[in-house]
């Protein structure tokens, strides 16, 4: 005796699964506010790291310019300028003990070169950047960063 066969069921035609739009349009606003929120704590990240950085080529400069002051009994000449921690000066009084006191000499992180003082408005001498701004003076980002910090 044969088994009775039971006839096969037939299914729908398959439609394809993927999203409606709905569920995009809410993905899309869940990634918008997620960028709104974040992005803007990572753009001042970065500008607190070129701050820091900042303050972190000065004080090795103000080292640098204390082992030339050592060596030479004076920092360099407003004159002969940072680039004397690099390169003898040929300018002004020639240092008798000098020496490389640097490989290179830094460019702040908004990409311009570190100003010198001697004598300095603030100090002894002042070693500063313009901050993000480039010029002299300013406020919160865009405040000079110095040696007299």
């Amino acid at each position: 005796m044969s088994l009775p066969t039971r006839p096969t069921p037939v299914r729908p035609p398959r439609r394809g699964r993927g999203f409606t739009l709905i569920e995009l349009m809410v993905v899309l606003v869940i990634i918008g506010v997620l960028g709104a929120l974040i992005v803007p704590n990572l753009i001042d990240r970065a500008d607190d790291a070129r701050v820091t950085a900042a303050r972190t080529d000065v004080n090795n400069l103000v080292q640098a310019l204390k082992l030339y002051k050592l060596d030479n009994q004076r920092y360099p000449s407003a004159e002969q300028g940072l680039d004397a921690l690099v390169r003898k000066p040929t300018a002004g009084a020639i240092p008798p003990n000098w020496k490389p006191y640097l490989d290179k000499l830094p460019a702040d992180p908004w990409g311009r070169p570190y100003q010198y003082l001697n004598p300095g408005v603030r100090g002894e001498i002042d070693v500063f950047s313009f901050g993000a701004d480039g010029q002299p003076g300013g406020e919160g980002k865009d405040a000079d960063l110095g040696s007299w910090q």
